[in-house]
């Protein structure tokens, strides 16, 4: 059997943390390796201790999960970040996802959700296809349309995709996850993964979130396509 996948929780409520690991250690594929109850306690952790996934509160005193994000994002074979919100914190949404994030999740979602983003983040995907993320994004969307990303955004970025690779990412951006992306197009599930693996390293994009932000940070995708096709 392989080594169950070693995840991280950083929250400020002890009961909140508790109840992830209940839910996530009574999996025989995961293991909770760690826990801290600030964004500095989850920094200084994450230095020392090998981590695959880490769920990482958004709001918390001191150092935010914002900061603590862009932090463990940095390290030397950093582990990917889940960001658990609420939808009334869309604005920290966006400003988790430029430090680093792969992903989010409603702090409320079900613990079926919870276990799949976390399976899903280590498979390499990002956690943006399930339902309530997928409504969260709408949220989301106008904000990202806005945003004022780190460094300018050149047009000319999405210039070297084929037309059925911008088709994927303008699905990747609608939330579609890529069985739906190759049910779209009546295509294998794994030609839709080459399509995303292309996208990725031709628009230099770390993870699908961040192609995500570049398709709607450049206008391929606008928050109207993403509500009409909701």
């Amino acid at each position: 059997m392989s080594e169950p996948i070693r995840v991280v929780l950083v929250d400020d409520q002890q009961m909140v943390r508790a109840g992830f690991r209940m839910v996530i250690d009574s999996q025989p594929d995961l293991s909770v390796v760690g826990e801290a109850g600030d964004g500095a306690a989850a920094v200084e952790l994450l230095a020392g201790t090998r981590a695959d996934v880490v769920l990482m509160d958004v709001r918390m005193p001191g150092t935010d999960g914002i900061e603590a994000t862009r932090q463990v994002t940095a390290l030397p074979e950093p582990p990917r970040v889940v960001v658990l919100t609420t939808f009334d914190l869309d604005e920290y949404v966006v400003a988790a996802i430029g430090a680093g994030a792969s992903g989010f999740l409603l702090k409320d979602a079900a613990p079926e959700e919870m276990l799949a983003a976390v399976r899903t983040v280590h498979a390499g995907d990002s956690v943006i296809a399930a339902s309530s993320t997928r409504r969260l994004l709408q949220h989301v969307a106008p904000m990202l349309r806005g945003a004022t990303p780190a460094a300018p955004v050149d047009d000319r970025t999405l210039a070297d995709l084929t037309p059925r690779e911008r088709e994927v990412l303008e699905q990747m951006a609608l939330g579609a996850s890529n069985s739906e992306i190759a049910a779209h197009f009546f295509v294998s599930e794994a030609t839709v993964k080459t399509h995303v693996g292309r996208v990725l390293a031709k628009t230099g994009s770390r993870d699908r979130v961040q192609a995500v932000v570049l398709a709607y940070r450049t206008g391929l995708v606008a928050p109207a396509d993403l509500l009409r096709d909701a």
